[in-house]
């Protein structure tokens, strides 16, 4: 006799509390049900239910093997739509958010690449810098940079992140360069989105308040302040990396660079994800992997 006989009809009685009704589920007659649980407790010696003549209640031992049963139906399935799914088809809508201009410079053509792909595919990309609720809005994919903070989603890492303190040589012919995090307030610092930077001492983080007579916070506009001369400023490799090249930025402090972070891909809680979501979070990893700012490459600093 398979250990597994009797389980289904088992749940479908607890959830139904009838044999009759568990049996129309299952496409069986009320005879074979009550025959599988019969044999099912005279397998675990137990008794599984108290019975009446209208319906039957579960008993203590009952209500414990149902809950491992539930979670043995919830594991089944999973294994079966995994193998089902790994040639489907991306279909039907996803949604996805993503900050504005990390968006538009990345992750908006990866997704219309991977849409015009799959045409039986419809997406809805709301770019925005409020980190939008994944489970409140409907969204099925969050991606998010720096540290994560929300432990309810899981997240697949999709690209690093690393940060870089800079200034154009203007600037610093000017005013001299910082030599030490104690310094950073004798100068002019172009504040974004935060007037926190981070930075790394021995392998300890530290996260000074800069100030600064420019804010803005646009990640683009802090780029253009900084190319222009203005000040210091502190952003993201995918900004800064092409100008580190060309010489335009010079890097500062570079034995002080935070610890790297990353890009990230978040979506709610689940075991299984769905093939959509799935194939683009690999289009999305393998498409940012190509691009130059995520190429390991000998950066020139001053």
């Amino acid at each position: 006799m398979n250990q597994w006989d009797g389980l289904d009809e088992f749940v479908a009685v607890a959830e139904t509390g009838q044999f009759t009704a568990a049996a129309v589920r299952l496409g069986l007659s009320s005879s074979q049900v009550s025959r599988q649980i019969a044999r099912l407790e005279e397998r675990l010696q137990a008794r599984l239910f108290h019975r009446s003549t209208r319906r039957v209640a579960l008993t203590e031992a009952g209500q414990t093997f149902l809950q491992h049963c539930q979670r043995l139906q919830d594991a089944r399935e999973e294994a079966l739509r995994a193998v089902s799914d790994l040639g489907s088809e991306p279909k039907g809508l996803l949604r996805l958010t993503c900050a504005v201009a990390y968006g538009e410079r990345f992750i908006v053509p990866l997704v219309t690449d991977f849409m015009s792909r799959h045409p039986q595919l419809r997406v809805e990309i709301e770019l925005s810098n409020r980190p939008l609720d994944l489970v409140h809005e409907s969204l099925d994919v969050a991606i998010r940079l720096g540290r994560l903070q929300d432990s309810r989603l899981v997240a697949t890492r999709l690209a690093p992140r690393q940060m870089f303190l800079c200034a154009a040589p203007d600037y610093l012919q000017r005013y001299g360069r910082p030599h030490s995090l104690s310094e950073l307030s004798r100068h002019n610092c172009l504040i974004g989105s935060s007037d926190i930077w981070s930075f790394q001492i021995d392998g300890r983080e530290a996260s000074p308040r800069v100030h600064g007579n420019w804010r803005c916070n646009s990640g683009q506009a802090v780029l253009e302040a900084a190319l222009r001369g203005l000040g210091l400023c502190q952003l993201p490799d995918y900004y800064v990396l092409e100008h580190l090249r060309s010489g335009a930025l010079i890097s500062l402090l570079d034995n002080q660079q935070p610890p790297d972070t990353a890009v990230w891909a978040l979506y709610p809680q689940q075991r299984h994800l769905s093939p959509k979501v799935r194939q683009l979070v690999d289009c999305l990893k393998a498409g940012l992997a190509l691009r130059p700012e995520y190429r390991t490459q000998q950066i020139v600093t001053g």
